[in-house]
């Protein structure tokens, strides 16, 4: 371990890195222990295969993984690893321990989040993510899922399962620092749900626990404009501590909340909840904004634009008899990107809703920096499927696949723990690209860095001792054909 500070510090050459190497060590060994504590069954296979996962550079496949100089078992230690992850005393109870076992799962996560030091709340995302099981008959519960096709024409639609994802998204050094992200709760959204109200789930699960620090210290939620619904909105803004910033879509049409004129009392009769119209495609409809603010967006090619923000305060939408929107007031933000001529750099505004009893406490460019942090769990889309083999599982029992999805998730939360442990070992064609800030890797360097960090910190895994050999299957037996199961179309 001496070793390999030296060897960073030599490298680095940077102030105080031997104390930030002592904390990270410290830190992923602390946790790796903890989850070591955590798993019920199969500890030692698990924490070998999470390291073998997140040290993968070369397998396509899960049975692969076996091949691992950190797996020292035999393949079919893999499957039977991710069996027991977590397995239900009973079908009854099946729903009721998952969730058991999922906020113990949070909680572990959440007691290695860093507090907000740059901004003074804490920041999440939440998206749905595809996994495509289009020729897994035997697969229960698949259904139509939204998937992007790059083909001019064809329907962005598969045939799988949709994940709904809640990540914290942590503070950056700077603005080039990769785009880490935390997944907190990953969990599948059935046949029979909304992802919106799952997502509505999660958040639950995150801001009213007692024992994570988020309850009683102000959260930020950041939701793309499919969570804009009113189920949705009136389901997050009942919590005192959190602030949901959603994006909206242009063609919408809200109110300015109904304030009797100067010396005149409210009508008899039923009260008066809606003002004038605010209708986003015309502008004609709207009033003076209450609150203005500028800044700069500076992209990855060093184009520099201004970011014009103009805020109204106390909108109001129509909502349902049982989902009163009317209680709910919220801010109206609208974003304009120009350019060095000031003309717009992209044909429509970004509208955005700030819904939350605190949304006061957040100035229009928390707002508009916060947003745009969200784009950060698409790259963790990104990274798990094509490096940590998150939609390679294929798999006929659903709970076997929602356990891997977990593993996934603990792989690449020791990656962005091992961070600060990485060095650049560049590719012979990537000599010439950039090197990553000290302690600021990106998710692909920690994961070339990981077999050699876990060799000098050490595994909590026992050394797997022969059992001898399986009985095997028993002689003339047979197995039957697993059930087909349809296509679910949702209504």
């Amino acid at each position: 371990m001496s070793t390999y500070k030296s060897t960073l510090q030599d490298d680095r050459n940077g102030q105080g890195i031997d104390q930030i190497v002592t904390e990270a060590i410290a830190t992923i060994q602390q946790s790796r222990q903890d989850r070591y504590n955590f798993f019920p069954y199969r500890a030692d296979a698990l924490i070998e295969l999470i390291d073998a996962l997140s040290s993968n550079t070369i397998a396509h496949s899960v049975a692969e993984l076996s091949l691992s100089p950190l797996f020292r078992r035999e393949y079919g230690s893999v499957y039977d690893a991710i069996e027991h992850f977590f397995m239900p005393s009973t079908p009854e109870k099946a729903v009721e321990e998952q969730r058991s076992h999922e906020q113990g799962l949070l909680r572990l996560i959440a007691s290695f989040l860093p507090a907000p030091q740059q901004r003074k709340y804490w920041l999440f995302g939440i998206d749905v993510t595809y996994l495509p099981r289009k020729f897994a008959r035997t697969l229960a519960d698949r259904t139509f899922v939204h998937c992007p096709n790059t083909i001019a024409g064809n329907k962005p639609v598969t045939i799988g399962h949709d994940y709904s994802i809640l990540s914290f998204l942590p503070e950056k050094a700077s603005s080039g620092s990769p785009p880490w992200v935390v997944p907190l709760i990953m969990r599948r959204v059935q046949s029979a749900e909304k992802a919106t109200q799952v997502g509505a789930e999660q958040i639950a699960a995150v801001v009213m626990d007692e024992l994570l620090p988020f309850k009683k210290a102000l959260s930020v939620l950041v939701e793309d404009s499919a969570y804009s619904g009113r189920l949705h909105l009136g389901s997050v803004a009942i919590y005192p501590n959190l602030v949901s910033i959603i994006r909206f879509p242009c063609n919408r049409v809200v109110y300015r909340k109904y304030k009797p004129p100067e010396g005149e009392e409210n009508p008899v009769g039923h009260p008066t909840w809606y003002g004038n119209r605010f209708a986003l495609k015309d502008p004609t409809t709207w009033t003076e904004p209450d609150e203005t603010a500028a800044t700069t967006l500076v992209t990855r090619k060093g184009k520099t634009y201004t970011v014009q923000l103009e805020g109204w305060h106390d909108i109001v939408r129509t909502g349902k008899k049982d989902i009163p929107m009317h209680m709910y007031p919220f801010t109206l933000v609208r974003a304009r990107v120009l350019d060095t001529d000031s003309n717009p750099v992209f044909k429509r505004d970004m509208w955005l809703i700030v819904i939350g009893q605190r949304r006061q406490e957040l100035s229009l460019i928390d707002i508009w920096e916060s947003y745009g942090q969200r784009y950060d769990v698409e790259h963790f889309y990104r990274h798990g499927k094509q490096r940590l083999l998150m939609a390679a599982y294929q798999t006929p029992a659903v709970q076997h696949e929602e356990n891997w999805w977990q593993i996934v998730q603990l792989a690449y939360i020791q990656l962005w723990l091992a961070r600060a442990l990485a060095e650049a070992l560049p590719y012979p064609w990537e000599r010439y690209l950039p090197q990553p800030e000290p302690g600021c890797a990106a998710p692909a360097t920690v994961q070339r860095n990981f077999e050699r960090i876990i060799r000098e910190i050490g595994t909590p895994a026992q050394i797997p001792k022969r059992r001898g050999y399986s009985p095997g299957r028993a002689k003339g037996g047979k197995l039957h054909p697993r059930p087909r199961h349809p296509v679910i179309k949702k209504g």
